[in-house]
């Protein structure tokens, strides 16, 4: 009968030690659950004011012409329509900085942001298009269209066989009086 005792009192102990060990595990996935809802909340925080903060600098950049103080009436403005707050606006001539802060929720970072023209590099020359041609080199001048019977570089003989949409047959068009 003893042995029966020790085995019944050493079933006893263990009995409710899973329990323990489910909530155990059930509490640290809840903390580590918490704890990625939270940096999620931040990063959509920090996107948030980032995105409010660029549009509301590109805003101001954009109407500078109208004074600082009604561009950064337009980046509040803007920030506000992005769900943010606009903490600081400063416009230099054509040059806007703001900082935007998330108008709701736990976190709020402030995010700069700086829209305008580049700054002056030193032996920057001003901007020229893209085909205007390099001072040493004087514009050449356009290939010739080829003529009736007359093949161009790009093998097809004259603008006939041109559609309005590039190469191939013309594209067909409608009858003003409607179908036959």
């Amino acid at each position: 009968m003893s042995r029966e005792v020790r085995g019944a009192a050493a079933v006893s102990r263990d009995r409710g030690s899973a329990t323990v060990w489910a909530v155990l595990v059930a509490t640290v996935l809840g903390a580590v659950f918490g704890g990625v809802l939270l940096l999620g909340q931040a990063v959509v925080a920090r996107h948030r004011a980032a995105a409010a903060a660029d549009l509301a600098a590109l805003a101001a950049a954009a109407s500078w012409a109208h004074g600082p103080e009604a561009a950064c009436a337009t980046a509040r403005r803007v920030a506000r329509a992005q769900g943010a707050a606009l903490a600081a606006c400063r416009v230099e001539g054509e040059v806007a900085e703001v900082t935007a802060r998330p108008a709701t929720g736990p976190f709020t970072p402030g995010i700069r942001a700086r829209a305008g023209p580049p700054p002056e590099a030193p032996g920057r020359q001003d901007w020229a298009p893209q085909d205007a041609a390099p001072p040493d080199r004087a514009p050449q001048a356009a290939p010739p269209e080829p003529g009736p019977g007359q093949r161009g570089p790009s093998g097809l003989s004259g603008p006939s066989e041109l559609g309005p949409l590039g190469p191939g047959p013309p594209l067909a068009r409608e009858d003003p009086q409607g179908p036959p």
